[in-house]
């Protein structure tokens, strides 16, 4: 015969107190590891004591560097923004994407520095330098004052 739900005060108390005596995991669940060795790790979420979202944390390769790297899947699922872990293809895809995005780049850096070289820069007109707005006589520079001469 199952329990019957107490709406007592004391007896909700007395319940709760009761549950945080029970043992809890604080070891957490190995999930998996990434390609910069950063191991990652969840305890799972158990509603019945009133633990409603999982720990979800990692363990760095290098633990005395500041400047950890993580990957995008990875620091969803840390977050909570997908539930289920990257899988090994999924990253491996994402990485050989990465790469390639990097080559293109670099061959599109090489293309337009080349370009550029080719191209000889403007010449300055007397008063104006490259890169910056025209400057004109008649025009004041200090609103308010007149144009300095020259």
């Amino acid at each position: 015969m199952a329990q019957k739900p107490t709406r007592d005060i004391l007896g909700i108390i007395w319940q709760n107190f009761w549950k945080s005596l029970r043992p809890r995991q604080f070891r957490g669940n190995y999930i998996g590891e990434d390609y910069f060795g950063n191991k990652y790790y969840e305890i799972p979420a158990n509603p019945s004591i009133g633990k409603r979202k999982a720990s979800r944390w990692f363990e760095p390769a290098d633990k005395d560097a500041f400047d950890q790297e993580l990957t995008a899947e990875w620091e969803a699922w840390l977050r909570g923004r997908r539930e289920e872990p990257p899988t090994r293809e999924e990253l491996v895809k994402n990485l050989q994407i990465m790469d390639m995005k990097k080559r293109n780049a670099a061959e599109l850096e090489a293309t337009y520095a080349k370009a550029k070289d080719d191209k000889a820069l403007p010449k300055q007109v007397e008063g104006q330098t490259v890169g910056t707005y025209p400057k004109y006589k008649e025009y004041e520079f200090i609103p308010g004052k007149e144009p300095p001469e020259k």
